[in-house]
């Protein structure tokens, strides 16, 4: 019982710290912000932000990732009856889509983010580590759901890589975009529909 509230209190920061970053991040670039600020505004010491992070750009991590954590968990609840495209987009859309205005307002400083990261290395290697990390993770959600043995089963790898690569394209273009909807036309939920249908045309459905 301890143990599970000192984890839960870990996760309260440590998505506090997240937020803070993102939103200060967001607001006046990467370079402008550091690390006192950041720890600060979000009520902890210096100290207690190394202990969570390794460097500013780090903190931003945990939001720039929770889109990706909602997918893996939708797509493994997902009804294995439902054919392989129809429920990547269908998890897809649904963890793109926010439930509640505290996610629409994290997609909205992740839109900031990713504006940012086009003039800032440390905050793009972060967004393409976590696309990678995200398709990596994917492969064995798919690889049980198509009840393949195969770790490198080229099929199960070649899904997981388009589908990875087709919410990056849907999302960096909305954050290119001229709108900053997270519902409805231009929104990421509608331009997955569109990028995910694309970049698996061309694969076989598995049996």
């Amino acid at each position: 019982m301890t143990d599970s509230l000192t984890q839960r209190r870990k996760a309260a920061t440590r998505t506090e710290i997240a937020r803070t970053a993102a939103h200060l991040f967001a607001e006046r670039g990467p370079g402008a912000v550091t690390a006192e600020e950041i720890a600060a505004g979000s009520g902890v010491s210096l100290r207690t932000f190394y202990r969570y992070f390794r460097t500013k750009e780090d903190a931003v991590e945990p939001m720039m990732a929770a889109g990706a954590e909602r997918w893996l968990t939708l797509l493994a609840e997902t009804p294995a009856d439902v054919p392989l495209a129809e429920a990547l987009t269908s998890a897809a859309v649904d963890s793109l889509t926010p439930p509640d205005p505290t996610i629409a307002e994290n997609m909205t400083w992740t839109r900031g983010l990713l504006r940012a990261a086009d003039d800032d290395a440390a905050l793009r290697a972060i967004w393409h580590r976590l696309v990678l990390d995200f398709e990596h993770r994917l492969v064995p959600v798919l690889r049980t759901r198509l009840g393949s043995p195969d770790p490198d089963d080229l099929t199960v790898r070649l899904w997981a890589a388009a589908a990875s690569t087709a919410s990056r394209v849907a999302v960096e273009a909305w954050a290119a975009g001229p709108t900053d909807a997270t519902e409805g036309p231009g929104s990421p939920s509608d331009l997955v529909v569109g990028t995910m249908a694309r970049l698996t045309a061309g694969l076989a459905e598995p049996s």
